[in-house]
């Protein structure tokens, strides 16, 4: 099957199923951005299209409408956000995307609550990362910086298990940093500091303090790449 003919074939299943269009044209890019990019044949990776149509509407078809859901924002630094992500999805809270802030936006519905089970990937993976999650009943969430976030229903592998009964209240909080994370805050910013200070006059003025401030920039930013790495090869 030609590939325009199985995306179109792919559109109208998805279109019929009742997905919204905005997530049809999302889907149908990415799946043709990689099979552009692979030269694959979709019908041999992805599987007959109406299977494949299949496995998307059915790891979607629990989803709530997020118009009767509540709202709710938070933010965790990059220590701490997959812990938190497998805790509140396993409490229902899908996340709808990540804003300016780098705050997740989510919402769980009141009515038919169920488990959400996510994934951080880097986001060096392009369409293409998305397109070779998609038969898995992953779907993009949000980016934030050098990360791409992926949800899907608890449904997708443990089935009616992932119904919640009586999900618990929301945290009474919305910021969850880690103390690795302000120790990391207080290195970079005695990095930033220091320098200026020991190679600066002593009226804090002058080329040599900002020489100073600028070996500490180097500096802060050499650790944070640093941590960045080790943080990419833990996940590993």
């Amino acid at each position: 099957m030609a590939v325009s003919t199985y995306l179109d074939e792919l559109e109208a299943l998805l279109r019929a199923g009742g997905v919204p269009a905005a997530q049809i044209e999302a889907t149908v890019a990415d799946l043709a951005a990689y099979v552009a990019e692979t030269g694959a044949d979709p019908e041999e990776e992805f599987g007959p299209v109406g299977d494949f149509a299949g496995q998307l509407l059915a790891a979607r078809a629990p989803e709530a409408d997020a118009a009767d859901a509540t709202e709710w924002r938070w933010t965790a630094d990059i220590f701490t956000d997959r812990r938190m992500l497998a805790r509140l999805g396993d409490q229902g809270w899908e996340i709808d995307r990540v804003d300016h802030l780098g705050r997740f936006v989510s919402h769980r519905d009141p009515e038919r609550p169920q488990r959400w089970e996510y994934r951080r990937e880097p986001s060096i993976g392009g369409t293409a990362l998305a397109a070779r999650l998609a038969p898995e009943g992953w779907e993009p969430c949000g980016t934030w910086m050098y990360w791409r976030y992926f949800k899907r229903p608890r449904a997708a592998s443990v089935g009616p298990a992932a119904q919640l009964d009586s999900p618990p209240a929301a945290p009474g909080r919305n910021v969850f940093f880690s103390r690795r994370f302000y120790l990391v805050l207080a290195v970079t910013l005695l990095a930033l500091v220091v320098p200026g200070i020991l190679w600066g006059p002593s009226d804090g003025d002058g080329p040599g303090f900002l020489a100073g401030m600028a070996v500490g920039g180097c500096v802060a930013i050499a650790a944070l790449a640093a941590m960045w790495l080790w943080t990419a090869r833990r996940r590993h």
